[in-house]
């Protein structure tokens, strides 16, 4: 099996396995922490992330640019962009340390909503993630050259091994009585161990040299080039899954930032299940748009992912519309109590319902990367997701957590649409026949699936067993009427040919 396909493989293992043990730690660091210490963790987590968007796309950009001098065989040109790309990051780092510094001392003033003591747990821990991000920052550049040198399995490996283990040292230091800050000291070490681990993998493996033959300004301008759009979509990450912790951070006490991230955590988690189907089918989608292909065939294409996306996401949808509750009160209710899990509970199904339709569409990236078209959608999606947060901090004065996001979704909502006149006039989509074949016969199964779904719900019990009960029922329902309903016929070759190959093997 070649590099590229264990890498793969070996990106979904760590894709299940963060979604799982995610899940199953929450609830016990929640507990361990408390509620008011956990919201601290989060937003000053969401903080500093924040603040390493000073990256500026930099570690992208090592990737492309040195599987370009290795397809070149240009070693002396490797050797001395590497060595320019460690300057940059020494100056980044730097900047890194004034910006953290800069915001330390405007900390009191700025959690205006803390005591003393949480100020004190917040400093404390700023500072350690802020000195772990300084070094994390050069450090990911060896990451980016075992990528760009087509070596996939041993960082992604080493990515599956350091969540493991940073795991297991996370649930014995807890039991052991430890809180917030010593988290942030278990990520600090297990950050410079992969940097360590990578950096001589790169070094003594790989035979990377860093060397400064020479220094010029124009290559630098080129390499800010190339990252500058990298930076702009990561900026709109923030904004999307960020700004509102830093933002409730000002306006509200450490409790509500509990609730406003367990609703991003469980969102977020929303789309990974999507992009795990979808990502299968973008390269031959990408080699389609660069081969210029016609809007129509390239329609054809987004349907044929969309569709398969759409199912997946409307399984996990309705069932959290329907059970979700249930569940975020089981998971973490005895912590947040009954309102506060309805308020998480409210977030997630807010951020599923508006993130649907971009992750039904996400063939449309790889259609806009391919016709180098990135720039209008990451100068919209920014421009919104800012305005998006603004109007989530004006509601978020009356309505705490659930204001906040209000606004992040109406930024979402407005922008896909705008998204799907831009796909309809200038990249030619047939938009229109888009949505009339995506739902074609899979919304009179999600309507029928929907109704009995309903009536599951009123099983008599409230507790695991119960919960258990409902989501076996109610996925038997859906794939049996989703299969001999909503599938249309390749859609269902699809289905079985997995299930064949086992059987065969077997």
């Amino acid at each position: 099996m070649s590099q590229l396909k264990k890498g793969a493989f070996l990106n979904y293992v760590s894709i299940f396995l963060t979604n799982t043990v995610g899940l199953a730690m929450t609830p016990f660091i929640l507990k361990s922490l408390g509620q008011d210490q956990y919201g601290i963790y989060l937003t000053i987590g969401a903080l500093t992330g924040t603040i390493s968007l000073l990256d500026f796309g930099l570690n992208n950009t090592i990737i492309r640019f040195v599987a370009k001098y290795r397809a070149e065989k240009d070693r002396k040109g490797e050797e001395n962009f590497l060595a320019t790309s460690m300057l940059i990051y020494l100056l980044i780092s730097l900047l890194v340390l004034i910006v953290g510094g800069a915001f330390y001392y405007y900390f009191d003033s700025y959690f205006i909503k803390m005591n003393p003591e949480e100020i004190r747990i917040a400093k404390t821990m700023f500072v350690i993630l802020i000195f772990n991000l300084a070094i994390s920052l050069p450090g990911g550049a060896f990451t980016g050259v075992c990528l760009g040198y087509e070596q996939f399995v041993f960082p992604k490996t080493l990515g599956i091994v350091r969540y493991i283990l940073r795991s297991i040292t996370v649930v014995g230091i807890l039991l052991l009585g430890g809180k917030a800050i010593e988290l942030v000291i278990i990520d600090t070490v297990f950050n410079v161990l992969v940097i360590l681990v990578t950096g001589y993998f790169v070094l003594k493996k790989l035979k990377v040299r860093f060397k400064l033959h020479s220094f010029q300004k124009s290559f630098v301008k080129e390499i800010l080039k190339y990252s500058v759009w990298i930076f702009v979509f990561a900026l709109v990450g923030v904004f999307q899954w960020k700004a509102g912790h830093w933002v409730l951070g000002r306006i509200s006490v450490p409790a509500v930032l509990a609730i406003y991230g367990i609703g991003i955590t469980l969102g977020t988690y929303y789309g990974a299940f999507s992009t795990a189907i979808s990502s299968v089918f973008l390269p031959r989608a990408t080699q389609m748009s660069v081969g210029n292909a016609s809007g129509e065939q390239l329609t054809d294409m987004m349907i044929k992912i969309g569709r398969l996306s759409f199912i997946v996401l409307m399984y996990i949808l309705i069932a959290f519309t329907l059970y979700g509750y249930q569940f975020v009160h089981l998971w973490v209710g005895y912590e947040l109590g009954e309102d506060g899990s309805f308020q998480s509970w409210a977030i997630a199904l807010m951020i599923m319902v508006a993130y649907t339709l971009p992750l039904v569409q996400n063939f449309g990236n790889s259609i806009l990367e391919a016709k180098n078209k990135l720039s209008f959608k990451a100068i919209l999606y920014l421009s919104f997701m800012i305005i998006g947060t603004a109007i989530g901090a004006i509601f978020a004065m009356d309505y705490g957590a659930i204001g906040m996001i209000s606004g992040s979704v109406i930024g979402w909502l407005i922008v896909q649409n705008v998204m799907n006149f831009y796909y309809h006039r200038v990249i030619k989509l047939n938009i229109l026949r888009f949505f009339k074949e995506l739902g074609n016969k899979i919304v009179l199964a999600l309507l029928i699936i929907l109704a009995i779904g309903y009536g599951i719900n009123y099983i008599p019990g409230d507790g695991w067993i119960n919960f258990i009960i409902k989501g076996s029922i109610y996925t038997i329902v859906f794939v049996i009427l989703m299969y001999s309903l909503g599938m249309l016929n390749y859609e269902k070759e699809l289905f079985k040919k997995p299930i064949a190959s086992v059987l065969k093997r077997k």
